[in-house]
């Protein structure tokens, strides 16, 4: 079973989208994780948004890149770029794949406008992640 981990900047947005759509269009065939360079906690507006396509994370927990270094992961999967730049050396045979996705945690606006951008990223990682497994995870 491969090994996966989404790294982002705090791990409370785009990374715990990542991981939960990963986990689950991906089943049984990796265990996924996720974490940040830093830790910020779980965004609300990311639980609520996920929360409307039916996947709950609200038990997540945002985890700091450090907790995971005795892993051996296949796979790393930085989802924006100060992630990508910041991404430790990983003593392993670890792929690396970057998709950047916009923050949505920094949008601003009404209430409306910023969920609206908070659902616009989250059908991007979803729509990446679901071809992320049939590419990569499917073998």
């Amino acid at each position: 079973m491969k090994k996966v981990l989404v790294l982002c900047t705090g791990n409370s947005c785009r990374s715990q989208i990542a991981e939960a759509y990963l986990r689950h269009f991906a089943g049984e065939k990796a265990e996924i994780y996720s974490a940040g360079v830093e830790t910020h906690g779980v965004n609300p507006r990311a639980i609520s948004t996920m929360k409307e396509d039916g996947i709950d994370i609200s038990q997540h927990t945002s985890n700091n890149i450090d907790e995971y270094f005795n892993i051996d992961f296949d796979v790393v999967i930085t989802v924006c770029d100060n992630a990508k730049e910041r991404c430790p050396f990983f003593p392993t045979k670890a792929k690396k794949f970057h998709q950047n996705f916009h923050d949505p945690a920094k949008a601003t606006g009404t209430e409306d406008e910023i969920l609206a951008q908070f659902r616009q990223v989250r059908q991007m990682i979803k729509s990446y992640s679901q071809e992320f497994v049939t590419n990569y995870l499917s073998a």
